[in-house]
């Protein structure tokens, strides 16, 4: 069973799991629960706390947790949470923020109403942007200065990387011998550069090598030990073993699962209104896609609709028409699909411009993905 990160709030997410407690597909063979996470190193960043809302392992931030990371590193580790990627933009456009530092991503791309979301990253005073390739968000005109730091990929860094894959597996990537682009640098250079020159009276981690950071990490985060014996290609472990809750034996008090309240939003449709969700298909990286979605065959600007829908609306296949929600409207053409009636879709992040800033679920931050729209023909 998939959750894609991106349209699922935390009701959602719980009762997917109450759906697989239900049907006894969690701690058996050929069954379980899988995210369906973004492109390669999203799922192994967020264990090694590139996230403002948790520690690395996944260690809640407390005071006590907090004490534990100053101890390990000489220096203060702040106890609160920083900001979630939306609450920088709502900060940049107070004018709160005076600096973005961006390790890859496109905020233009992946936060709601990228109209709004260019303007405030507009008035952020120093922009740096790290990342292997150009985006459209370095290009956004600068309020003072845009500085822009080319990395190497995980494959060029010296020392090779590591990614994890969304079933725990942890997969060692050799550096491959060749020429290397410019002035590219092994991020996590860039990064310890930057923090001594930030802070230059205070200690900084000091790695001679990426093989003393996959030590680091074994000593940091308790369930990736094993990471530190990965040097060659095709070396790997799964942590946490096989499956997780094997035999149905659950990390909790009992040992047993426990199933969820969730109260989903009602939602109110007019007559010509529609629940427009946004869909990645086979592809979730807003940096690389194919013009034509593999998994449906539909090009890009496709709205896909039921049968019964378009027949009601007097659609026919590859019609032109046109989205409008309360903030924005796209141009899009049919796709007659196998959908529930009164639910249209569209690609990420095509429909961005449909959805609106400020909406996100309470407890993960995710923006709401969704929207109520109308649409006409053109």
């Amino acid at each position: 069973m998939g959750i894609t990160q991106h349209t699922c709030g935390l009701d959602n997410v719980l009762s997917l799991v109450n759906l697989a407690l239900l049907r006894g597909n969690v701690g058996r063979p050929a069954t379980g629960l899988m995210p369906i996470r973004g492109h390669s190193g999203v799922q192994g960043g967020a264990e090694m706390g590139a996230y403002a809302t948790a520690f690395p392992g996944g260690v809640p931030i407390d005071e006590a947790s907090a004490q534990r990371l100053s101890d390990t590193y000489g220096f203060a580790v702040p106890a609160a949470p920083g900001l979630a990627a939306p609450q920088m933009i709502d900060a940049a456009e107070r004018g709160a923020l005076d600096v973005l530092y961006s390790c890859g991503g496109n905020f233009l791309e992946t936060i709601p109403d990228p109209a709004s979301v260019e303007a405030a990253l507009g008035r952020v005073p120093l922009r740096i942007h790290q990342d292997l390739v150009l985006s459209t968000q370095m290009l956004v005109e600068p309020n003072e200065d845009v500085l822009i730091f080319p990395a190497l990929t995980r494959y060029e860094q010296p020392g090779g990387g590591t990614e994890t894959t969304t079933e725990r597996r942890v997969l060692f990537s050799p550096e491959i011998p060749g020429p290397r682009p410019g002035e590219a640098r092994a991020e996590w250079r860039i990064l310890l550069d930057v923090a001594r020159r930030a802070k230059p009276g205070r200690a900084a981690p000091g790695f001679p090598d990426a093989q003393a950071i996959r030590d680091e990490i074994a000593r940091v985060v308790p369930f990736y030990r094993g990471i530190e014996r990965l040097r060659e290609g095709g070396d790997q472990f799964q942590w946490g073993g096989e499956r997780l809750c094997d035999g149905g034996v659950f990390p909790t008090g009992d040992g047993r699962a426990h199933f969820s309240v969730v109260r989903p939003e009602e939602i109110s449709l007019g007559a010509d209104e529609f629940i427009l969700s946004t869909r990645r298909g086979k592809q979730f990286n807003t940096m690389v896609w194919a013009s034509v979605d593999p998994l449906t065959g539909a090009e890009r600007d496709a709205l896909f609709v039921s049968r019964d829908d378009a027949a009601l609306l007097g659609l026919a296949d590859g019609r032109s028409v046109t989205v409008r929600s309360a903030t924005g409207e796209v141009a899009a053409r049919v796709k007659v699909a196998p959908i529930r009636q009164r639910n249209v879709q569209m690609f990420f992040p095509e429909a961005n411009a449909l959805l609106a800033r400020g909406r996100a679920d309470e407890a993960s931050g995710v923006p709401d993905y969704n929207v109520v729209v109308t649409v006409t023909t053109r």
